[in-house]
């Protein structure tokens, strides 16, 4: 990664991305191929470990396509579909033929996953400051979000940046939202997962990212199922990553164990798989929150915008954040390109208000169905019957497939396409 510019002190630009994450990093890719000055702070120096599945569905890959990124090259591991294990039964489902998503998932480690974005953003003429905490907006005496507040560098140098547009994509902490008093509902789903790479050369190079729907204690069997969902997905260079999530409609969320939870679930597994033996543990586990069903509202206020895990994004459904991350991030980026357009003041606010109206429209009906559905499967006899009753019928876990993952074609699709898309027209936006 080239190194930043020489801080002045005092910079200027057009819009100030706050986290290089996936999502701040495709802001920042498509505003500065806008021909938009954009300055992209990120706290950490690359590479950096973050807390993730390292899984990536058509949806994703569909957007690294959008930012050049060749996903042929070495270190990108492609996957067919995905597996479904649970009711004793297993179910292997490929990726659907849509003309609006490729047909292959990916997976790749979030180690350079990130970085990978960020060159992307700095070669669109994206200013990429490293080693940059910021703590706090700048505000005018309207209360307006005018600039950044940070400390900058090993020797933590205050500094300030100014930008009329300010996009926050510092994560699921929303540092930023919440000094605007925006905070997150805890009338939406959230949930919690904890993750560990393993060193599995029996499991590495899996063609299928692979669900757990049902988790059973290896101490004892027969006895209630653990509580949450699974995965194991190769990552092709030797290791695995292996994870479980909990939601908060689960009367377990907060008070488990989940670090103790994972090595229960994973000392019940085979034993060529290495996942079961401590010394093929490559690392600690680490757990994350999944903000979900958009918990952090509103997405605009003042002079600034949320994206991704700062706004609440990760899809109900499956827990997949980054591509929510990243399609907000180019949307934000869209609407301060015509905001930008604009002299400022009450034409400039009208386009960012719009940024709220079009994310509602994009998700709203789609997050809602998704809230109903984390209350369903919250009770572990609901969950237990759609495993047992569902998985032995091939033609509607396709169905659910499309529908968990978000894969449909809006116009041009079949059948069930036509059901969900109408599914998520009826439902009432969050």
């Amino acid at each position: 990664m080239s190194r930043q510019p020489e801080r002045t002190g005092s910079d200027t630009a057009d819009v100030i991305v706050v986290g290089a994450g996936p999502g701040g990093s495709a802001t920042a890719y498509h505003l500065a191929r806008h021909g938009v000055n954009v300055l992209l702070l990120e706290k950490t120096e690359f590479p950096r470990e973050k807390v993730c599945g390292d899984g990536l569905t058509p949806r994703a890959v569909r957007q690294l396509v959008r930012m050049g990124v060749d996903t042929s090259a070495d270190g990108w591991v492609a996957n067919k579909g995905l597996r479904v294990i649970g009711g004793g039964l297993r179910l292997q489902l490929d990726w659907p033929e849509l003309a609006s998503f490729p047909d292959y998932g990916l997976t790749r480690t979030r180690m350079d996953f990130d970085e990978i974005l960020a060159q992307r953003a700095v070669h669109a003429g994206a200013k990429l400051q490293t080693s940059t905490n910021v703590t706090g907006p700048i505000f005018d005496r309207a209360g307006r979000v005018v600039g950044v507040k940070a400390t900058a560098g090993p020797d933590k140098e205050p500094v300030e940046h100014r930008a009329p547009i300010v996009i926050a994509c510092d994560g699921v902490s929303g540092r930023l939202a919440l000094s605007l008093g925006i905070t997150k509902r805890e009338d939406r789903p959230i949930g919690v997962a904890v993750r560990r790479y393993y060193r599995s050369p029996a499991r590495h190079d899996d063609d299928y990212l692979e669900s757990w729907l049902e988790l059973r204690s290896s101490s004892n069997q027969d006895e209630a199922l653990l509580p949450g969902y699974g995965w194991i997905f190769g990552l092709g260079d030797g290791r695995v990553n292996v994870g479980l999530g909990v939601l908060n409609s689960s009367v377990s969320f907060g008070k488990a164990d989940y670090r103790k939870m994972l090595l229960d679930w994973l000392a019940g597994t085979p034993d060529d798989w290495g996942m079961n033996d401590e010394a093929n543990a490559d690392g600690k586990i680490l757990g994350a929150a999944l903000p979900m069903g958009f918990n952090r509202v509103p997405h605009y206020a003042r002079g600034m915008m949320l994206v991704g895990d700062t706004g609440g994004m990760v899809n109900p459904f499956n827990g997949e954040g980054i591509p929510y991350a990243m399609e907000s991030g180019e949307l934000a980026a869209e609407i301060a390109v015509q905001a930008l357009a604009r002299p400022a003041g009450p034409a400039r606010e009208r386009a960012l208000q719009h940024y709220r109206t079009e994310l509602k429209a994009r998700y709203g009906g789609y997050y809602r169905l998704g809230g109903w559905f984390v209350k369903l499967i919250g009770n572990p006899q609901i969950m237990r019957l759609c495993t047992r009753h569902g998985l032995p019928h091939p033609m509607l876990m396709r169905f659910v497939l499309k529908l968990l993952a978000n894969l449909t074609d809006p116009r041009d699709g079949d059948a069930s396409d036509r059901i969900i898309n109408a599914l998520v027209k009826a439902a009432p936006a969050v």
